[in-house]
C-alpha cells in the first residue's frame, strides 16, 4: 500500500457508513481518472482487435491476463465456450457479491479507421470486423468501474467479492444464457450492465420500466446425404452417380433458398406489423466453396428475431421450423436444427436503477472537449459540409431521468407493450437484481437537408480516443460509484433483493433451454485466415473495380 493510500484508509477509520461510502466512492472514482491514460490504451487495443463473434481469441486472452495481473482468480474458457471467462477477487470473510461483465465482439464488414475519413484499418480488408457499438468502450468501461472499486475496497478495508465475466458473441446473444444456465450468476447479489449507446430517449439514463424483450436465434441445417435415391431410374452402368447430363437431386441449396426465399415472403404472415418485432438472417459459407454437378451436399441458414413477448417469439419460431421441413422434402434433404440463443425478456428493478442513476447524475454527462470537435469537424469537411461550432448531439451532453426516459420511450409503444428491442443482459435479470443503464456514444447533429451520417462516421468516433474516451470515463465512475455504495448501503441491496423476489413471484418465467445447453461455437461463424507475418487475412479482400 502507498504512502498516499495509507493515509486515506487512516483517515476514513471509524467513520460512519455513509461516510465511508462516500470515501470509498471518491477513491474508486479518482483512480479511475488517474489511470484514465492506461483505460485509453486499453481500448484502442481491443478496438484494433475486433475479432467476430465466438472468435475474439486475442481479446479473451488479454482480458484473462491483465485480470490475472490485477489479483483476479480466471478461468478462461468459461462455459465450454473457449472466448469466455469467469474472474473473481475478494477480500475479507463476508460481504456483497457484484458483478458486471465485459462484451468484445465485433460486427463483419464494418472495417473503420480511427480517423476522420472512410478508411479500413491498415492492412484489412473493408469487410473485416469493426466495434459500431462499440463493444470495446463496453468492456473497458466496465473493466474501468471494476478495478476503481477494487481500489477503493483494498485501501479502505471494505468486504465484499467482486465477479466480472467476459461475455462473447453478443451479437448473437450467445453466452449470457449459457452462464446463467451453467450457474455463473448464482450467489450475486446485484449486477450492473452498461452499454455506450445513441438512441433517444434512452441515452444517459438507466432503463427503468421497458426491458429488452425477448431473442430467438437458430440454425437450420440441410444435408443432402442420399443425392443417388432421388431419380428413381437413374442408368446403373453410369462410371459416376452424378453424370454431367442426369438430373441431379435438387440438393442443400435448393432447400435453403426455398427456406429463404419463402420466409421473406411470409414474414407480414408471421405477425401483425407492429410491436418493433424484428427477423434477419444469415446464410453461412460452410460447403459452398466449389461449383459442380454433384448436388451440394450441406447448406445453412441462421435466422434471429427479436419479439416483445415469448407468445410472439413462439409463433415466429412455429412458422420457420414449418417452413424448414417442407424446404428440406422438396429439395430431398435431411434437417437438422441449433439453437444459437433463447432469451426471455428482462426483469426491471427500480432500487438498483434509481441507485446507479444517482451516480450518474452525481458524474455528469460526457462532455466533448477541442481535440473532440475538432475531430468532429474535420469529419463534417471530409463529407463536404460546413463544420459546426458545436458538432455533437446535444443529447450526448444531457442527462435524462429513468421516469422521463420511460415516459418519452412509453409513446411510441403500444399500451399492451411490456419489452423493446433485444439485448442478452435479460437474461442476468433472472438471476439477481440488475440495472441496464447507457452513456451516450459519441454521435453528429445532422446537417440540414443532408440525412443521416455514412455508417463508417460513428464508427470512427467510437476508435478515436477524444471523442471516445468521455464515454469510458463517465461509464466507469458510474459504475465504481454504484459498487461501493451498494457494498456499503445493505439496506438498498435488501431492498433490491426483495424487489426481485416479488416480481419472480409474479411471473417465474423459467429458462428455455435445458442446463446442459452447449454454445455453438462450431459454426462457420465469421473468421479470418492468418497470413504468413501473422496477421489477418479477410475474404473477400475488397471489392472488385
Amino acid at each position: 500500500m502507498s504512502a498516499t493510500e495509507h493515509d486515506e484508509k487512516t483517515a476514513t477509520a471509524g467513520l460512519s457508513k455513509a461516510g465511508l461510502g462516500a470515501a470509498a466512492k471518491a477513491t474508486a472514482q479518482q483512480w479511475i481518472e488517474d489511470n484514465m491514460g492506461r483505460l485509453s490504451l486499453w481500448h484502442r487495443h481491443i478496438w484494433e482487435l475486433a475479432e467476430p463473434a465466438w472468435r475474439e481469441y486475442k481479446s479473451a486472452q488479454w482480458y484473462v491476463e491483465l485480470l490475472r495481473a490485477e489479483g483476479f482468480t480466471v478461468e478462461a474458457g468459461s462455459g465450454d465456450m473457449p472466448t469466455a471467462f469467469s474472474a473473481e477477487w475478494s477480500q475479507g470473510s463476508g460481504g456483497p457479491v457484484l458483478l458486471t461483465y465485459a462484451e468484445y465482439d465485433a460486427v463483419p464488414g464494418n472495417c473503420q479507421s480511427a480517423g476522420t475519413e472512410a478508411a479500413p484499418r491498415e492492412g484489412l480488408s473493408p469487410y473485416a470486423p469493426g466495434h459500431t457499438d462499440p463493444h470495446s468502450a463496453l468492456g473497458i468501461s466496465t473493466l474501468a468501474g471494476l478495478l476503481g472499486a477494487k481500489h477503493a475496497m483494498t485501501v479502505h478495508g471494505i468486504d465484499g467479492t467482486l465477479k466480472y465475466t467476459g461475455e462473447p458473441a453478443e451479437k448473437v446473444q450467445g453466452s449470457k444464457v449459457v452462464h446463467g444456465l451453467r450457474g455463473y450468476y448464482d450467489g450475486v447479489d446485484a449486477i450492473v450492465s452498461f452499454h455506450p449507446f445513441y438512441m433517444l430517449p434512452l441515452c444517459n439514463t438507466a432503463r427503468w420500466d421497458t426491458q429488452c424483450g425477448s431473442y430467438y436465434s437458430k440454425v437450420y441445417t440441410f444435408v443432402c446425404d442420399e443425392p443417388e435415391t432421388w431419380q428413381l431410374n437413374a442408368n446403373p452402368n453410369s462410371p459416376i452417380p452424378a453424370s454431367h447430363s442426369a438430373a441431379r437431386a435438387p440438393g442443400a441449396n435448393v432447400a435453403l433458398m426455398a427456406m429463404y426465399t419463402n420466409s421473406r415472403i411470409m414474414q407480414d404472415a408471421m405477425l401483425p406489423s407492429f410491436g418493433g418485432w424484428s427477423l434477419s438472417d444469415a446464410i453461412f459459407t460452410q460447403g459452398q466453396a466449389t461449383a459442380d454437378n454433384l448436388p451440394a451436399r450441406i447448406a445453412q441458414i441462421q435466422y434471429s428475431w427479436r419479439c416483445p413477448t415469448l407468445e410472439m417469439a413462439e409463433h415466429v419460431l412455429t412458422v420457420l421450423d414449418r417452413n424448414a421441413e417442407h424446404a428440406a422434402a422438396m429439395a430431398h434433404c435431411s434437417l437438422e436444427t441449433t439453437w444459437v440463443a433463447r432469451n426471455r425478456p428482462g426483469r426491471t428493478n427500480h432500487v438498483l436503477a434509481q441507485a446507479l442513476y444517482d451516480n450518474l447524475e452525481s458524474v455528469g454527462a460526457p462532455q466533448y472537449g477541442p481535440a473532440a470537435i475538432a475531430a468532429a469537424q474535420d469529419i463534417q469537411r471530409t463529407l463536404g459540409l460546413d463544420p459546426m461550432e458545436k458538432p455533437f448531439l446535444d443529447e450526448c451532453e444531457r442527462l435524462i431521468s429513468p421516469q422521463d426516459a420511460e415516459a418519452a420511450l412509453r409513446e411510441h409503444l403500444a399500451p399492451w407493450q411490456k419489452n423493446w428491442t433485444s439485448d442478452d443482459y435479460v437474461e442476468m435479470t433472472h438471476y439477481a437484481p440488475t440495472v441496464r443503464f447507457y452513456v451516450s456514444r459519441p454521435a453528429l447533429k445532422p446537417a440540414p437537408g443532408q440525412g443521416a451520417y455514412p455508417g463508417w462516421v460513428m464508427n470512427a468516433l467510437g476508435g478515436i480516443a477524444e471523442t471516445i474516451d468521455p464515454t469510458i470515463e463517465v461509464a466507469g465512475k458510474t459504475i465504481a460509484g454504484t459498487f461501493t455504495d451498494l457494498l456499503t448501503s445493505p439496506d438498498v441491496l435488501a431492498a433490491a433483493k426483495s424487489e426481485f423476489d416479488e416480481r419472480v413471484r409474479a411471473d417465474p418465467m423459467q429458462a428455455l433451454l435445458p442446463a446442459d445447453f452447449m454454445p455453438p461455437t462450431e459454426f462457420a461463424w465469421p473468421d479470418y485466415s492468418a497470413a504468413p507475418d501473422g496477421g489477418r487475412v479477410w475474404y473477400p479482400k475488397a471489392a472488385r473495380p
